[in-house]
């Protein structure tokens, strides 16, 4: 008897380890998304192991992206089941855990408690009903990274950024969202919060709390061109605090403000060249509170330069953003793409130079950025890639000198899952990239490059880079 109850039992756990086993690989209720990259890098330069990126400061990955430093998403979603009697709803809710290492070291060498630490972050939280009641309506409430095209060779998410926490909806071929911005941190040296972005580390201004309202719309043009038209709203209230300050530099008595924005994207499918060609043309104008962002993103609600001191708002700031990327696969084994990125953004202040902030700090009231790049993709296998990329950029900060870099790039890539495509990840690539910067840019050190290292006409950069995404 006993024999027969312990041949039960294990044939009862068999059946219930192959049950859990079954679920996991099969499960419709959960997904498990990823994004990331991670390597190992050095310079010429003592011999030292470096991880610095070559582009030019305060413009992120905008001038090539290949240096990056590590980072790493997991995105796991929840599917939810809805009554197939009832209607063909969709219901989710998606979470992205994104770490990085704050020191700019290897993300293997950094934790949580090491000089400049491991830094966690969660950009979204959301859950979205999808075809509510078969009306053809979407919903999402949380903290959502939405936004549409990026120039992916440069992580620039450009024209309809509106990542932020809020709720949105969405009906054929209309979206709406209301975001709200804050950030708490008194202690932060610009005015009088910062927000601070997870993916660069960049901290970026973020006026109290604001409200964006943001609308977009879609017109088929005809089968091979879309135009998006964009409108954003953004307000933000009165202050009222009992901070008193003998300082006249500081600001206490915030009045309301708020800012417009008005944009156009174009979206063109090239039928003259194989499948997968494209062209996307944007143009966007924001003012006052939404004259556009900095650190090479583009969200309108990180707000450029300083007030205007008698006013005490951002009366006469405004900005303008024009992108444009095209890919075109020319052959089976070649595959081209560029871009070119401008923007000119003017705070409230009454000058172009150096004006003072709501907290005192002088912060640039004018800058002009420029950055044209392309890459080249050889395929010369279904394993074996070879990608070349040549990258020129300039910023001018106020009335400064024009600090600008060239940079190009020489990546042996091998694509381990064989499938010859633009964008068949992962990418294991070793990555050859030299720089060469201009006066103003060596006298500024105005690169992590030259940050790190001095004074020099020239940077380089040798690494063994891993890059993936896996959408879930």
């Amino acid at each position: 008897m006993n024999k027969v109850c312990l041949i039960a039992m294990i044939l009862w756990v068999c059946n219930a380890e192959a049950q859990i086993m079954y679920q996991n690989v099969s499960n419709k209720n959960f997904s498990l998304g990823s994004y990331g990259r991670v390597g190992a890098d050095w310079s010429f330069e003592n011999g030292a192991s470096v991880g610095r990126r070559l582009n030019l400061n305060n413009m992120g990955s905008v001038g090539g992206r290949l240096e990056e430093q590590d980072y790493m998403e997991l995105v796991p979603t929840l599917h939810f089941n809805t009554n197939p009697e009832y209607d063909s709803s969709q219901v989710n809710v998606q979470f992205r855990i994104a770490a990085f290492s704050r020191s700019l070291s290897l993300l293997g060498n950094s934790t949580s408690s090491s000089l400049g630490g491991l830094t966690f972050g969660i950009p979204e939280i959301y859950a979205e009903g999808t075809n509510i009641g078969n009306s053809g309506v979407n919903i999402w409430i949380g903290s959502r990274l939405y936004r549409g095209a990026d120039v992916h060779i440069a992580d620039h998410f450009y024209f309809n950024d509106h990542s932020g926490q809020g709720f949105g909806v969405e009906y054929k071929k209309s979206r709406f969202c209301a975001l709200f911005i804050a950030s708490s941190d008194t202690s932060a040296t610009v005015p009088p919060y910062f927000y601070l972005n997870i993916e660069t580390g960049t901290p970026q201004i973020g006026l109290r709390q604001r409200l964006v309202l943001a609308y977009e719309h879609d017109i088929d043009i005809n089968p091979n061109n879309q135009l998006t038209l964009l409108a954003e709203y953004h307000s933000m209230g009165e202050a009222h605090t009992l901070e008193v300050s003998d300082d006249e530099e500081v600001i206490v008595d915030y009045p309301y403000d708020f800012g417009f924005v008005l944009g156009a994207r174009l979206a063109s499918q090239l039928t003259n060249f194989s499948e997968g060609s494209y062209n996307q043309l944007a143009i966007r104008y924001g003012n006052r509170l939404a004259n556009g962002g900095d650190g090479g993103l583009s969200r309108t609600w990180l707000t450029y330069g300083a007030p205007n001191r008698d006013d005490k708002n951002y009366a006469g700031a405004y900005s303008l953003a024009m992108v444009d990327e095209v890919l075109l696969n020319l052959s089976s084994n070649y595959t081209l793409n560029a871009y070119s990125v401008f923007t000119y953004s003017k705070g409230g202040a009454n000058t172009n130079g150096m004006a003072i902030t709501y907290r005192g700090k002088e912060v640039y009231n004018r800058k002009i950025d420029f950055t044209i790049g392309m890459r080249n993709v050889y395929y010369l296998s279904n394993i074996v890639q070879l990608m070349a990329e040549a990258h020129y950029s300039q910023r001018k900060d106020g009335v400064d000198d024009v600090n600008s870099m060239f940079k190009v790039s020489l990546v042996p890539t091998i694509v381990p899952t064989g499938y010859k495509d633009y964008w068949a990840r992962p990418h294991l690539r070793f990555v050859m990239s030299l720089a060469r910067y201009n006066d103003a840019a060596m006298k500024n050190q105005y690169s992590p490059y030259l940050d790190y290292m001095g004074e020099k006409r020239w940077g380089t950069y040798v690494g063994m880079k891993a890059e993936w995404y896996l959408w879930n």
